[in-house]
């Protein structure tokens, strides 16, 4: 129950952030000149493309640089690093199907620029958002290789639980439990893939 308790808190924190960090980043990328816009996808990619074990000793060997103690921390920023890319390849899409001149015409109107977006633009890339807070969660959530180099003793997921109690045998509990989770994640990948059918649907009509 101590490693469910870890999974499902650094889940549900690193998609948090991570979608804040990604949607915000997404925008700012989106307002880059063509050149600037090139260089920072290409290294958005990277995590993307990297084998996890890359991802996760280069992140161990940035937090022992940094002499951070590997724990709970260390793990919830390893996990928020690594779905950031994935939130910003979920709102981009979005941004790019905005008409750019709905912001201007609130702030012609009077809007203030966060009331502009809150009430112009979020509502338009929602469903971006929340697409990319989904994949998050899902990765955050059964993630081993990174969140293996990445944590303390004392600190550890189910994926690592699982992990360790495999040599002497797993308990019959674990079994019933990853079923369950192995439920909720095809279920929250479902909803994924709807909604991502949906979106291209509607664009497909739209165009």
């Amino acid at each position: 129950m101590r490693a469910l308790y870890y999974t499902i808190l650094v889940a549900v924190l690193a998609s948090f952030f991570a979608t804040i960090i990604g949607t915000a980043a997404a925008i700012g990328i989106y307002n880059m000149d063509k050149f600037k816009r090139t260089v920072v996808m290409n290294f958005t990619y990277l995590p993307v493309l990297n084998p996890d074990i890359v991802m996760g000793v280069s992140l161990m060997v940035l937090f022992i640089f940094l002499n951070l103690r590997l724990g709970l921390t260390t793990l919830l920023l390893a996990h928020i690093t690594f779905n950031i890319p994935y939130v910003i390849l979920s709102v981009l899409p979005k941004l790019k199907q905005l008409n750019k001149h709905l912001y201007e015409a609130a702030l012609d109107l009077g809007a203030a620029p966060f009331y502009a977006f809150k009430k112009v633009i979020l509502p338009e890339i929602m469903p971006g958002v929340f697409t990319g807070a989904l994949l998050a969660f899902t990765l955050s959530l059964d993630d081993f290789v990174v969140s293996f180099f990445t944590t303390g003793s004392g600190v550890s997921n189910l994926s690592i639980y699982i992990y360790t109690m495999a040599r002497r045998g797993i308990n019959p509990k674990i079994n019933a439990l990853s079923t369950l989770m192995f439920v909720s994640v095809l279920l929250l990948l479902f909803i994924v893939d709807r909604r991502m059918a949906r979106d291209q649907m509607k664009k497909g009509s739209q165009a």
